[in-house]
């Protein structure tokens, strides 16, 4: 309940952006329910006009069916300025929340990224976003028009018959707590089905975007089953709150039932009495009827935003994630660096429960080229992303140039690198806007050079429009090469001052990998570099060599000066070659 009073708040703090636009909004639908409700007045007089057969005063009765058609226009014509304004409010409210959602997205940290599913992330920032959306306009729409009409028709009635008001107002409150049994039974329902959609969202995600190794590894049924059996939850709790939620409709209008039939034998008594004209009796059941509505519509509208809560209450949880630490007060940019890295008794786990690095010291001078090898999970990667800090250390430091990279500016940081991984990465966009991705105002002779640099720039040429190629998400029909070889590209287009390649020829032919290796030699000259391989043959060349074991440097030293020590490099290097 406090969550939900504290989504709530939330919400009406984004809505309080558009004072003006509410304000109109409710000005409008003022004059739409008085209009509304001044019509059974005049629809009732004009019925005491006609007296019987015969006797029908049709002068007055004309004036009357001309003011009712004026009123008619005229709440039609306010009524669709209504809807303008609770639409205008509605989807900047709205765009103002996914905006914020994604900025922050944005900043959070990558071991959120890492520890939820990204269909789960996509679902928060679509699909409960449109159903805040859909709730929030629903909301606009009815929520002002029916309390207003309840209080109007009220007001009007009372000044008809007393008693017979009496007579609705007792019923109401069976209307109201029937609403409101079902509201506090829906929100809990629709939070789960829109967690459980979520859910759902991820695994298509992840089984779409990895179809063909699902195929690979005929992983079709399993998968078609973990499907089926979060659909299946998926439809139990969508049952649930569809169940309860639509209960609602039919209580009411029970409800309503009773009040007009209350109305009707009450006023019924009262005419014969002479206590009321006809057409007073004709207008206090019109109103019998408008009073009674608004209860149905307003609960259809407390069961979606029970639903829009709930999924507002998503997005909000995703904007309330701990983002990035901001740079530090004292970071300057500083311009370009030399490339000299210390790392000074640098402790790091990505769970507390689990010591991954420890104590880890290492002083590389500018222009050193230092390869990392080790067995999977010795923290080869883990370190590539404390020198960029992706993380940030947990004891110890990290400097560059003498300057601790807690005190610099990421973005300044990371400019400075440049980062050729395993795993390729290409938007949907050009061949020419995905190499000049790290530097958007390149000259075209430039991004042709870097291609030819990468020998990128024949594969290219063959393509149906050149450089002008658009590329489908992730390089669509790409090779898995001839994606690293564009990758390898944006980075020949920069050329920073320090480099880190991860595997950066592993999709490469043998062939292309010997140009691609020369191209790298001459590339990092002068630069600080940090070569991650597993493929040992290709880091002979390296200054140094780094082996890492369960977090730790175990040895290094060169090629040459590590196969003489007879240890684990050694037995590493001779194992690639064992028949």
């Amino acid at each position: 309940m406090k969550r939900k009073r504290t989504v709530v708040k939330r919400v009406l703090q984004a809505i309080g952006k558009y004072k003006i636009w509410l304000a109109a909004s409710l000005v409008l639908a003022l004059l739409t329910v008085a209009l509304t409700l001044y019509a059974p007045i005049l629809v009732g007089d004009a019925i005491d006009y006609i007296l019987g057969p015969g006797d029908v005063e049709f002068a007055a009765l004309c004036s009357l069916l001309a003011r009712i058609a004026v009123i008619v226009g005229a709440t039609s014509l306010l009524q669709w300025a209504m809807n303008l304004c609770n639409n205008r409010i509605t989807y900047r409210v709205v765009m103002d929340v996914r905006t914020a959602a994604f900025d922050h997205l944005e900043r959070l940290p990558l071991k959120y990224i890492d520890s939820h599913s990204q269909g789960d992330i996509v679902s928060r920032l679509v699909a409960d976003v449109d159903q805040f959306s859909d709730g929030l306009l629903m909301g606009f729409t009815q929520l002002f028009t029916g309390v207003m009409t309840i209080l109007g028709t009220l007001l009007f009635m009372l000044s008809i018959h007393v008693k017979i008001t009496l007579v609705v107002v007792l019923i109401t409150p069976v209307s109201l707590l029937v609403a409101g049994f079902i509201a506090r039974r829906t929100h809990s329902m629709f939070l789960l089905q829109s967690g459980t959609r979520g859910e759902l969202t991820g695994l298509i995600d992840e089984m779409a975007g990895n179809q063909k190794l699902v195929q690979a590894f005929s992983y079709e049924q399993e998968s078609v089953a973990r499907f089926e059996e979060i659909n299946q939850r998926l439809q139990k709790h969508s049952l649930k709150a569809i169940f309860f939620s639509s209960i609602t409709n039919p209580a009411t209008r029970f409800v309503n039932g009773l009040v007009y039939a209350g109305v009707g034998i009450a006023g019924a008594f009262a005419a014969i009495r002479g206590a009321l004209t006809v057409g007073q009796l004709s207008c206090f059941l019109s109103y019998a009827n408008q009073y009674t509505k608004p209860f149905n519509e307003i609960s259809g509208v407390v069961t979606e935003l029970q639903n829009a809560l709930a999924c507002a209450g998503r997005v909000f949880e995703l904007m309330d994630e701990e983002p990035l630490t901001s740079d530090a007060g004292t970071a300057v940019s500083g311009g370009e660096v030399q490339g000299q890295v210390e790392i000074d008794h640098v402790d790091f786990s990505y769970t507390k429960e689990r010591e991954l690095i420890q104590d880890l010291n290492l002083c590389v001078k500018p222009g050193q080229r230092i390869a990392i090898v080790g067995p999977t999970g010795c923290g080869k990667s883990t370190l590539i992303n404390l020198l960029m800090r992706f993380y940030d250390v947990d004891q110890g430091a990290i400097r560059v140039d003498g300057r601790d990279i807690r005190k610099m500016p990421r973005k300044s940081l990371r400019e400075q690198y440049g980062m050729v991984l395993q795993e390729t990465w290409l938007k949907s966009a050009t061949v020419r806007e995905n190499i000049a991705y790290g530097k958007p105002d390149a000259a075209e002779e430039e991004i042709i050079r870097a291609a030819k640099a990468s020998y990128a720039h024949s594969f290219i040429r063959r393509m149906p429009d050149g450089y002008d190629t658009v590329l489908a998400e992730d390089g669509g029909s790409l090779s898995q090469g001839q994606k690293q070889l564009l990758c390898i590209a944006r980075v020949m287009l920069c050329l920073p001052p320090m480099l880190i390649l991860d595997e950066a020829t592993s999709s490469i032919d043998t062939r292309t990998e010997l140009k691609i290796q020369n191209a790298f030699a001459k590339m990092m000259e002068g630069r600080t570099s940090f070569i991650v391989a597993h493929r040992l043959s290709t880091i002979r060349e390296a200054d140094r060599i780094l082996v890492m074991r369960d977090g730790q440097i175990i040895e290094q030293g060169t090629h040459e000066s590590l196969l003489e020590q007879g240890g684990f490099y050694a037995e590493l290097y001779n194992s690639q070659w064992a028949v």
